[in-house]
């Protein structure tokens, strides 16, 4: 038997006769009933943990009226009620009563201020600092975060992004000029409708092909290797090191057991249905489960809820309906994953946030709902990095502008990087020859808004 390597995630290389015993030995050897678990715990109490962030993003927009900063009294303010919190002067939507438990861990940004308006422009502003500028493939935030923060060789991919909703704006998505293997493993569909199926999360073929035995697949690699090499040192380019890399990630994932991850039918069946047996439900606990194993970045999407609109929080229709709906499956997710990675000993690590492209029109239209609206509306930071229990900013008793303490993109970006100890000056090497920084040189974090 050959003596020749193949990789094995953190540790670099392993032997062909090493990858070959583990394949045989399956579950038995490698399960993650044990190996697993161990590792979570190791790596929550590890005091050189690096800081994970995980994204909820809100498809489409969500209405900061009936969110976060609601209105009461006022024509505008809609027929939803405020409600106390945990922290005495905060009061939220009466269909976020879980998150008003959590607001100690929570800081209420309502002074976003942006200009853009449409719907595929403003995420790829929100998402990559930038607005679109021709020939510049600007990265996506999970994209820098995992540059800054993964590690090359890990058995789990350093970004993760669960249900993107690509359509409109599938630039905001991408990796742009940092390449292909800063970009993010997808899983699950980009709708929220129905139930959830217990592999609906999974990563797709992780697997063997059929009929492909353990001794064939080594085979195969060890052929493969020496050729990509060859290339890899003729076409010393950018796209061949990232699709080399991308492809052995891939590898690792699948002769790890760190893929067992994905499979959340070993979670505790009361604890998901805490989370709530939505997609976007389960996908806050796999986003639990991932940054409890060290992965920087994973993003959910909250694209709809059946019976509401097609595309999530844009709600030019019957939006209290709607936002209702939304909230009711937003706020037991968000919620417990907050008091799960709480119980863990994981939140003070980890970032959360929570935002859109942009927010919804103080005025209420002729068909029960609001439209597009950037230039005063609302973000939300919580947990690791964040001086939770407070209000930063302050819009108009109409809701029609910002009063106080504006905020821009770059500016929020800048705090997403303090919180997780990104320095938002650092620069990468761009497509188009120059380096670009993280984050705008003007960008100014909200200094009272960071542990």
């Amino acid at each position: 038997m050959s003596g020749r390597s193949t990789f094995n995630g953190r540790r670099g290389l392993i032997s062909r006769r090493d990858y070959l015993r583990a394949g045989a030995a399956g579950a038995t050897a490698l399960t993650g009933a044990s190996w697993l678990p161990k590792l979570a715990a190791d790596s929550a109490h590890n005091p050189q943990r690096r800081r994970s962030c995980i994204l909820l993003w809100m498809s489409g927009g969500p209405s900061q009226m009936d969110t976060f900063d609601l209105k009461p009294g006022h024509e505008n303010g809609g027929p939803f009620k405020e409600i106390d919190t945990a922290v005495p002067g905060i009061r939220i939507s009466e269909h976020l009563p879980k998150l008003a438990r959590a607001m100690q861990d929570i800081a209420i940004i309502r002074s976003m201020k942006t200009r853009e308006g449409d719907h595929t422009r403003a995420t790829y502003q929100l998402r990559t600092g930038h607005l679109p500028q021709g020939s510049i493939a600007f990265p996506t935030l999970g994209s820098l975060v995992s540059k800054e923060l993964g590690e090359p060789e890990s058995e789990l991919p350093n970004f993760v992004s669960v249900a993107p909703f690509r359509i409109l704006s599938p630039a905001a998505y991408s990796a742009g000029f940092l390449g292909p293997e800063y970009g993010p493993v997808i899983v699950g569909s980009s709708d929220n409708f129905g139930g959830m199926e217990d592999n609906s999360l999974a990563v797709r073929n992780l697997e063997r092909a059929d009929g492909i035995v353990p001794d064939q697949l080594s085979a195969r690699l060890d052929l493969l290797q020496p050729l990509e090499e060859n290339f890899l040192a003729e076409h010393p380019d950018l796209p061949v090191a990232s699709h080399r890399s991308a492809y052995q990630g891939a590898l690792r994932m699948m002769q790890g057991p760190a893929r067992d991850v994905f499979d959340l039918s070993n979670e505790p069946a009361a604890l998901r249905d805490s989370y709530g047996r939505s997609k976007f439900g389960q996908g806050c606990l796999l986003a639990r489960r991932l940054v409890e194993r060290g992965v920087p970045f994973v993003e959910v999407s909250l694209n709809g809820v059946p019976g509401a609109n097609f595309f999530g929080w844009d709600t030019h229709q019957q939006n209290f309906e709607a936002t209702k709906g939304l909230s009711g499956v937003l706020d037991p997710a968000w919620a417990t994953l907050m008091s799960d990675l709480k119980s863990r000993g994981l939140l003070e690590s980890t970032l959360i946030v929570w935002m859109g492209e942009f927010g919804r029109t103080p005025k209420i239209n002729g068909q029960q709902g609001r439209d597009h609206f950037p230039a005063a509306w609302t973000t939300v930071l919580a947990g690791g990095g964040v001086r939770g229990g407070q209000v930063i900013g302050r819009t108009s008793a109409d809701g029609m502008t910002v009063e106080d303490r504006p905020v821009t993109v770059p500016d929020l970006l800048a705090t997403i990087c303090r919180g997780l100890g990104i320095d938002p000056m650092g620069q990468n090497a761009s497509n188009v020859g120059r380096p670009i920084r993280i984050v705008e040189p003007e960008a100014k974090a909200i200094q009272e808004a960071l542990a």
